[in-house]
Formats: structure tokens, sequence, C-alpha cells
């Protein structure tokens, strides 16, 4: 999933996860994150993006929303709600998928995990978290299986189990106020946790673990999700956890990690990270307004499915396109800035930045922007205005930051 971004004030007073305690007790800053208030730094924005590049980070994302599709027709159901295909997926694995709207656009993208051959965790963006359940209820409505969106609480030791599922329908539940989810990410992320005392039981053997796979485990008697997945290019791991448990975990994995290299991390430097890998965020480079083709995404829709919410939906020739664009100096564009074809005044605007920062890692500005088809391909010389400074900067490749492996 891209996480998400909302820029606007909520009515409501923002939430903060249950880890809030731990947050204002290591002096985190605080921001607004879509209704959320989430920790923006411990330290400095370059201290916690080092840390994950040469060690590891350790980030609070229980703002995440989670769904479980459970029963038989699960597979078939998230096949018709999703523009990927998930049921021929094996027990222990993951996915990146996408929830379309009718129009192609993006209501929002997730990471799907067989949980067992009738049971599917989805993780999707906090900001999005009832836009995806209107979608799910509306599918499951509508789809050629028999479902039905439960509310119930998620039962007892059998882990992400919902309580009386009849297996003989596709229930849907939003487990989100059960779950806190903690990431681990960094070179070291693997060691920290196997040095965390409390973890046991994990399996498969996390060095067995491929990427976008799962291990069950127990973290001081309560069950233990731990994913291979991330957000910020380097090896890591998500670990959900019941809410009570959430706050032991972090100060174990922190207490554990520290001799190691590991440093609480904050959004600040999650989005640093994720752009340098190439990663969308929600509001920024995805939208409604966008289709997956125009986002690069187009190898998450299994476009031979029989059907599919979305499938169909045309792309105009003439449509954005997302483009890495590379610069030179230390003058960075910004979200909402123009793309020009040329450095003078009345040259024309090919399109718009949708995040940029000066890269902490490369040491030179870098951004991401829809731009023209005819001034996407790579190498073209283009110019971002910077408060009213001609930029040049390069059409480049995405990911801007590829780890070692």
């Amino acid at each position: 999933m891209s996480e998400t971004h909302d820029d606007q004030t909520p009515a409501e007073p923002a939430t903060y996860t249950s880890l809030r305690d731990v947050h204002e007790a290591l002096g985190a800053a605080f921001t607004d994150f879509g209704g959320w208030m989430m920790p923006v730094r411990y330290t400095s924005d370059l201290a916690e993006h080092h840390a994950v590049r040469q060690a590891a980070g350790l980030f609070d994302i229980s703002h995440m929303a989670e769904f479980i599709v459970e029963g038989e027709p699960a597979g078939a159901f998230l096949d018709y709600a999703l523009a990927g295909r998930v049921s021929t997926m094996r027990v222990g694995k993951a996915k990146y998928s996408l929830v379309l709207a009718e129009t192609g656009g993006i209501v929002d993208d997730v990471i799907v995990y067989r949980v067992a051959d009738d049971r599917f965790l989805v993780i999707a963006n906090a900001g999005n978290r009832d836009a995806v359940a209107a979608a799910f209820a509306e599918r499951a409505a509508e789809a050629p299986v028999a479902s039905v969106f439960r509310s119930a609480r998620v039962a007892g030791d059998a882990f992400l189990r919902i309580d009386g599922a009849d297996p003989q329908v596709a229930t849907i539940e939003d487990a989100s106020d059960e779950f806190a989810l903690i990431a681990v990410q960094g070179p070291v992320a693997r060691s920290v946790i196997e040095a965390t005392a409390a973890i046991t039981g994990v399996a498969p053997a996390l060095d067995e673990l491929g990427y976008y796979a799962w291990s069950a485990a127990s973290f001081a008697g309560s069950p233990l999700f731990i994913a291979r997945t991330g957000y910020t290019g380097e090896d890591g791991f998500e670990l959900l956890v019941p809410q009570a448990a959430a706050s032991g975990l972090w100060n174990a994995l922190l207490d554990a990690g520290r001799p190691l290299g590991l440093v609480p991390a904050g959004l600040a430097a999650r989005d640093t990270l994720r752009l340098e890998a190439g990663m969308p965020l929600y509001g920024h480079e995805l939208s409604l307004e966008v289709a997956p083709a125009q986002a690069g995404l187009g190898r998450a829709v299994a476009a031979d499915k029989d059907d599919f919410v979305g499938k169909g939906a045309a792309v105009p020739a003439d449509a954005p396109v997302l483009v890495g664009l590379a610069a030179e100096g230390r003058r960075a564009g910004r979200a909402g800035y123009g793309v020009f074809v040329g450095a003078d005044a009345d040259a024309a605007r090919v399109g718009e930045i949708t995040s940029g920062a000066l890269s902490p890692t490369l040491g030179h500005p870098i951004a991401m922007a829809y731009v023209t088809p005819a001034a996407s391909a790579e190498d073209t010389q283009l110019y971002i205005d910077v408060r009213g400074k001609r930029i040049p900067a390069t059409v480049t490749p995405l990911p801007f930051y590829r780890r070692k492996k």
C-alpha cells in the first residue's frame, strides 16, 4: 500500500494510535496525517533517514486499516473486488493490488496476504479506510458469490479468524480497531527481530522467509503476524499484533535493536525513503483521477480476468504519466510545482510535481511528476519552476534508489 496524506484539516479531533504514550516518552513531534496524529520525527529527519538506510528504523504504522475476508468464496470475491488476481496466490504469500472505481480510477492501493485457503488479510491506507469499506460492501452486494459485511470482533486465539464465520459465505470484516502495526525497516531488520527474546515460535523462520511473504509467531503470549513487506525500499518487516500488546512489542524491539543501530523513525524520514524508492503516496501519485497505467502500475491489473470492478475503463492516449525527475544542486521541487519544456517564461507547461525532496541518500533533488506522454521519455530535459526560478531536471527511471542485495 502507498499510504496516504491528506492536507485538509480534519473536522473532528485527530486520533492517536495506541502507541501515543511511548512516542511522547521518546520526545516525538507529532503531525496530522489524514486525521491521525502521528510521529513526524524523534530527533532529526536526516538522522532517522540515514539510520534506516544503514541499520534500521522503527515505525508506528498502526493508523493503517485491516480487513479480513473469510470463507470458501473469499478468493473469488477478491478477484472481483480488486484489480489483481489473488485467488491463485499460495498461503503464506502477499500481493500488491488496487481497489479501482468503475471509471478505472484508484480508490486505494492495498497489500493482500493469504492467511489460509479460505482467509485473506487486506491492509489498506488509513485515510481510505471508509472508502475501501464502502467499496467492499458494494461489491459484496453485486459479486457473483454470496457475501456479507460484518462488523463483529476478531475471535480469540485463532489469529485473524472471525468468530462464527460461515465458510460457505465470504464474510468481510473491518478489523482495523483490533490491531496495531509496527514496521522494522533496514539492513539489520531481521537481526533486530531475531534479537527480541519475547518473539517466539516464528514459522517459517525469518531466514527462510521471502519478500512478500509472512510468518506466524508469538509475542509474550499474544499472536503475532510478521510480513516481509515495507515502504522504504529496504529489507524489512511489518508486525501486526493485538492492540493490548503493541507498546510491549515496540519497547521490546527498541531495546533489542538499539545495540544494532535501530532508532525510532517518523513520517518525515518515511516520506523521503519511499520517494527515493519510487513508491507512490495516495493523494499525491494516486487518486480517483489516476488510472493504474498512468502511475506505472499496469502490472497490478490482471486484465485477463473475466470480470472485476474497473475492467475495461478507457485511459485517454494523452493522459499524463508518472515519471521520475532528477536535478542537480540543492533546490528541490515540491508537490504542486509546475514542469515546463523550457527555461523561458513562455515555455509550455507539460506537468506538475506530485512529490519532491532533496534526496538524503543521493545528495541531489529528486521528484515524481505527472507529465504529458510527449515529455515522458527517459533522458528528456525538462524544467521545474521552483519559486519563480526554472531548474533543469532530467526524466529518470524509477526507483531513484535500489538497495544492494
